[in-house]
């Protein structure tokens, strides 16, 4: 059994105490749910069409997140609440915005969706926000090290 480089699942070396070394199964192969990692700071900065659809694409993977958890806060309100969709939608959209819910709750099973709905709606506006501006503020700090380098190579 073959167990060297070559082999699939790939593997790498990795050294251990005392110089001795195994080889284990190598993880850093890229799939779709691996997320897009920017570009180093040794690298130049990314060109603006390139910069405009990455960041497009993190503003579209916001807005599926945001989509999928409207959809999933009026499914419970539909189901635990028996609310038409339309009202499902507003008291979902008021508490994924923080705006709190329009109505008063008659069930036990729709208290208890709306409070979890509200505390994932909270961390949802952070995750989102977060994806939405990663692109924006790694731009910019990766433009501050260019910058920063450039001065170092020329007073050095």
């Amino acid at each position: 059994m073959n167990r060297g480089p070559s082999a699939w699942p790939p593997l790498c070396p990795v050294k251990l105490v005392a110089g001795a070394s195994v080889w284990v199964h190598n993880m850093s192969i890229r799939s779709p749910l691996v997320p897009i990692m920017f570009e180093h700071r040794s690298k130049p900065v990314l060109p603006r069409p390139k910069y405009y659809r990455r960041l497009a694409k993190s503003v579209l993977a916001g807005a599926g997140l945001v989509a999928v958890s409207l959809a999933a806060g009026m499914a419970g309100y539909h189901f635990f609440e028996n609310l038409p969709w339309i009202d499902a939608f507003a008291n979902a959209s008021m508490i994924l915005s923080g705006m709190g819910p329009l109505g008063n709750l008659q069930t036990a099973g729709g208290k208890l969706f709306a409070g979890c709905y509200a505390l994932y709606s909270g961390l949802i506006l952070i995750l989102v926000a977060g994806v939405v501006f990663a692109p924006v503020v790694h731009r910019f700090l990766h433009k501050f090290h260019v910058e920063e380098s450039k001065a170092k190579r020329s007073d050095g």
